[in-house]
């Protein structure tokens, strides 16, 4: 079995000793990627900076992994309401534009910690 290589380095963390990706061998498998802010780890407010800071991190984590969105498989969306997916497919039709080539997903309504509206869930192949 290939060896999991741990996807992080300057990524938000999580606050438990999880990865927030990892990869083996041609597969990337994303933690919960919330809506910190990739350079300052921090929060916003704003629902809608969430979301896009979300598609950022994603973004970042599939470069580091020696990918890129195109590599998407599956996404998992889950919002504390459901109210916040006009903003999910704002960046969804951003990342992904042409409709016949846009990976599989699934919004649910989750119960999420604090001022956090946003977690998502992607798997890859490279």
């Amino acid at each position: 079995m290939a060896k999991r290589k741990v996807i992080s380095a300057g990524l938000p963390q999580h606050r438990n000793p999880i990865p927030t990706a990892v990869k083996i061998g041609q597969m990337v498998f994303t933690s919960a990627v919330g809506g910190q802010d990739p350079q300052t780890h921090e929060t916003p407010a704003d629902p809608q900076k969430q979301v896009e800071n979300c598609f950022k991190t994603l973004r970042l984590i599939m470069e580091e992994a020696g990918g890129t969105t195109d590599d998407i498989a599956k996404l998992t969306v889950h919002l504390k309401d459901l109210k916040y997916r006009d903003y999910v497919n704002v960046e969804w039709f951003k990342m992904f534009p042409d409709e016949k080539n846009r990976p599989a997903r699934h919004a649910m309504e989750a119960d999420l910690r604090g001022s956090n509206i946003i977690q998502i869930e992607a798997i890859a192949v490279l």
